[in-house]
Order: structure tokens, then C-alpha cells, then sequence
């Protein structure tokens, strides 16, 4: 099975081999393997945080052999051929309004809906807001990020892939966001911020899960440093998001029909 993570970035010529200093991970489209396009492309506030995430990334497609990670800061290079061998499609700290033509944004629909998976970080939620199905994809829209400190995590769901191994709650400074409007009720929260730990009151979802047709989005609203990206801990929360993203696609390597048409922007 194969895993696409697509993360956008600023810059010339940003693709990078997900291979780490030892191990290569498997390359795209092999047997058994999750293909994952990262894209980091920006079109507002960069992340300064962006290198130690594809470092992260490519850290956790060498460790793992059922990961093939590539990264892309190209537009350019997400169309529906390339969707078509990918299995997960990875906003990674992207901002702003993105140039997707309407038929990439018609060809990414249509890619989650017919079974693939989508992966969302951070400011993921801080991108495309003038495409409102891209709201429903990532799941919210940012809004503010009140508290930038150390904070307690409550995890809701302790049996979920990206959240089993994280415990009851743990403690992580990070820059906390809040959402435009509150998405439980239309996705499975996995993650909340303890309000008290941050002296506030309210319910402040910080990463979950959907179904999204026929495929599966999660995203995480963790991310903002890059300690958080070298923390065991987020590892295997991305590690676990990226499995189950994956996990609604039952096909051999390229074996995935586009059938692009219906809901685009």
C-alpha cells in the first residue's frame, strides 16, 4: 500500500529524497509501501520550523520501511497523474491562498473522496480560505493562537493509530491554536487542549480524524516549533496519522482510478 504526504514550500527547487542518513525507505510505488507527497509551500507566514519537518519526515520514511516519502514545494507537481501513485497527500505548514488552477483543486477532491488520505499540520488550517471544500477537507479554519507556552494535552481517543501511544495527556509547549468555529460534531477529535492548564475555559480541539468520502482525512494542529517535529512523541502521532490516512485504500501500486468531476472550487 502506498502513503503520499504533499507538503507545499516556498523556494526554487525543494524536492527532497525521504531517505535518512542510513536507510533508504522504500521508493514510490513499491510493493507494500505508503507513498506520501509532503508538500510545504507557502503563501504566507513561513514556518521557520518547515526544514526540521521535512528532516522528520524523511527521518520516519527511513526508519520505517512501509513509508516512501517525497517532498514537493512545486504546485505544480500535484495533478492527478502524480495523485493517481499516492497514497497520502501531506499539507505540512502551508499558509495563505495557495495557486492551485480550479483543476487541481477539482483533482484533489476527487483523489480523498475516491479513497486516498489526507494529512494536515499545523497552519494547514491556515491555508486556502477562499476554497471553502478545502475547509471541509482539513476540517477548520484557523483563527488565533492565544497561548504559546507549555500546555497539557488531553488525548480522547486512546485506541485511534496516531493517538494509542501518547498516553492519557502529556505536557508540550507548542503554540496552541484556536478555530473559527469548533469542528466536534463533524469530525472525531482525538486531541484537546486542557483549558486550565493554559488558564482558560472552553473546548479547544487540537487534532482529529474523518471519513471524507471514500477516503480519510486527520489533521494535527501541533507543529509549530521544531523541538515538536523532534519529539518522539509527535513522531508517532504523524507515524500513526499517516498509517491510518492510508488505511482506506485497498488496491496494489497504481492500481487507484481518478474519476475527476463533481464538487471543485
Amino acid at each position: 500500500m502506498s502513503l503520499l504526504l504533499a507538503v507545499a514550500c516556498a523556494g526554487p527547487d525543494a524536492r527532497t529524497p525521504a531517505t535518512g542518513p542510513s536507510t533508504p525507505s522504500p521508493g514510490p510505488g513499491a510493493q507494500g509501501t505508503i507513498d506520501v507527497l509532503v508538500l510545504t509551500a507557502t503563501a504566507g507566514f513561513r514556518h521557520a520550523s518547515i526544514p526540521a519537518a521535512r528532516q522528520a519526515l524523511a527521518q520516519l520514511g527511513a526508519r520505517h520501511a512501509d513509508l516512501a516519502v517525497t517532498f514537493t514545494e512545486n504546485l505544480a507537481d500535484v495533478t492527478p497523474e502524480r495523485l493517481a501513485s499516492t497514497d497520502v497527500l501531506f499539507f505540512a505548514l502551508t499558509t495563505g491562498e495557495l495557486a492551485f488552477s480550479d483543476a487541481q483543486k477539482t483533482a484533489i477532491l476527487a483523489f480523498v473522496e475516491n479513497g486516498g488520505g489526507f494529512v494536515g499540520a499545523h497552519s494547514a488550517t491556515d491555508t486556502l480560505y477562499g476554497w471553502p471544500d478545502y475547509g471541509r477537507l482539513v476540517g477548520a479554519y484557523f483563527q488565533a493562537h492565544p497561548w504559546t507556552q507549555e500546555a497539557t494535552v488531553n488525548v480522547e481517543d486512546t485506541s485511534h493509530p496516531a493517538t494509542r501511544d501518547l498516553g492519557g495527556s502529556f505536557r508540550l509547549r507548542d503554540e496552541y491554536y484556536t478555530f473559527q468555529d469548533n469542528p466536534r460534531g463533524r469530525v472525531h477529535v482525538l486531541l484537546s487542549l486542557d483549558p486550565g492548564s493554559v488558564g482558560a475555559e472552553g473546548d479547544f480541539p487540537l487534532a482529529w480524524a474523518q471519513e471524507f468520502g471514500q477516503g480519510r482525512s486527520f489533521y494535527t494542529a501541533l507543529g509549530h516549533f521544531d523541538e515538536t517535529w523532534t519529539d518522539a512523541r509527535f513522531q508517532a502521532h504523524l507515524l500513526g496519522a499517516l498509517r491510518w490516512a492510508a488505511g482506506s485504500i485497498a488496491r496494489v501500486p497504481g492500481s487507484r482510478t481518478m474519476h475527476v468531476g463533481g464538487t471543485g472550487a
